[in-house]
């Protein structure tokens, strides 16, 4: 297979676009350094209701701040998330994204990128792993030319949550990753450097899932 800086070079020169939706929360900001680090975009948009700002000239190429019009784009990222309430939670983890994807293929999206979660399920009995389950199927449906989902297990962040136990677990959880990397969690910076590379890369079908191990070995093998 080419190495990394091969595909790179090969991408770049196709002067593609992407959008990423969701780039203020904790996935989607890690994703949006890993694009600009490896400047595969001639543009990258950040979709969203709240309005981005950046001085830096590594931004030079990214426009914030616009709404579900995904015209002009030729990849899409979806980091899109919410731990609101149950209705406030379909609303923006399945009808959002839905929506976004909808749009983003009728404005000629041909890649679409979505971070789901480890056990999603549509027939599962759990709402959360039931919703991301739903909207994985619902988007496949669309029928775009490549669509990945991504199914991390709890990710690893490096700041303190504002909930005391959540902290706490997940300090518990990155101690156990060093027993067993992909057991149970995974780093937040492997599944941004996974979506990035496997971008990248040729897959064998339309629609491919990829699971907490192979997202934590793309991801590790990113830069090489």
């Amino acid at each position: 297979m080419e190495d990394v800086k091969t595909l790179e070079d090969n991408f770049r020169q196709q002067n593609k676009s992407c959008f990423v939706l969701g780039a203020s929360g904790e996935t989607g900001r890690v994703l949006l350094q890993e694009l600009l680090e490896r400047n595969i975009f001639s543009k990258i948009t950040l979709i969203g209701r709240r309005r981005l700002t950046f001085e830096d000239k590594a931004y030079e190429n990214v426009v914030s701040g616009e709404t579900l019009l995904h015209r002009g784009h030729d990849v899409g990222y979806c980091c899109l998330g919410t731990t609101k309430a149950k209705e406030g939670f379909i609303r923006v983890d399945h009808d959002y994204v839905l929506k976004s994807a909808e749009l983003a293929k009728a404005g000629g999206c041909t890649q679409f990128h979505l971070e789901s979660s480890k056990g999603a399920d549509k027939t599962s009995s759990f709402l959360y792993l039931k919703v991301k389950g739903q909207v994985e199927a619902d988007i496949e449906a669309l029928g775009f030319d490549r669509f990945s989902i991504y199914r991390p297990a709890v990710l690893l962040v490096d700041r303190q949550e504002s909930r005391p136990a959540e902290w706490l677990a997940r300090k518990v959880l990155g101690g156990f990753s060093f027993v067993s990397p992909t057991a149970m969690s995974i780093p937040i910076q492997a599944v941004a450097k996974a979506m990035v590379s496997n971008t990248l890369l040729q897959p064998e079908q339309k629609t491919e899932i990829l699971e907490n191990k192979a997202i934590y070995t793309l991801g590790k093998g990113a830069g090489k």
